[in-house]
């Protein structure tokens, strides 16, 4: 059997591994003793969705089997979302320009912020999403007074009417939501993001 860990082959001694399930379950313990969970399974070049767990679980290992696992640590976590505070920050001066630019003329310019933004926010949620994998470091993890969840239930509403003000390039209320409902978010996100350690 051929065992990789985030594309670098591992040296494996099985023991009493007979199916994919058995290998599967004893890297589980070895990834909760690291600190560390699977997040993608891909078994003989084929990419195993979680629902189909079970069903390749049972299958026999076999000299040719070719097991590929993608791991994520707390730690590279951790890293993630500690790298994002400084864009965060820098973002927060980039947003106040944009109603700026767009009464200058200057589409493009501010296009070009709110992709930034767009990036950003996407970078953030992916790396935040990893955070559910380790509950206990970041069950304290807060946006502001508010869970994730719930700060971009509230949040996906103002980039809404952002993305509608800037369809019908209203640049008083593309100013007004720039400056009073995006620019203290991406605050509150910045200082979020500088307690991780």
């Amino acid at each position: 059997m051929d065992f990789y860990i985030n594309g670098k082959l591992i040296d494996v001694t099985l023991e009493d591994e007979k199916t994919v399930g058995d290998v599967l379950r004893s890297f589980a313990k070895t990834c909760e003793e690291n600190k560390a969970a699977t997040v993608a399974i891909n078994l003989d070049g084929k990419n195993i969705p979680a629902e189909n767990f079970d069903e390749i679980a049972v299958q026999p290992l076999k000299p040719d089997t070719r097991l590929e696992l993608t791991v994520i640590s707390e730690y590279d976590v951790i890293e993630s979302l500690s790298s994002l505070k400084k864009p965060f920050t820098d973002m927060q001066k980039d947003i106040m320009e944009i109603p700026v630019l767009l009464q200058k003329g200057e589409d493009p310019k501010a296009h070009k912020i709110i992709t930034a933004l767009a990036d950003l926010i996407d970078q953030f949620c992916h790396a935040a999403s990893f955070s559910a994998l380790f509950p206990e470091r970041f069950k304290v993890f807060k946006i502001g007074t508010k869970t994730l969840q719930d700060f971009f239930e509230d949040f996906s509403k103002i980039l809404g009417d952002f993305k509608n003000a800037l369809e019908a390039k209203d640049t008083v209320t593309i100013g007004d939501i720039a400056e009073y409902e995006i620019c203290p978010r991406i605050a509150d996100m910045a200082e979020a993001l500088s307690a991780i350690q």
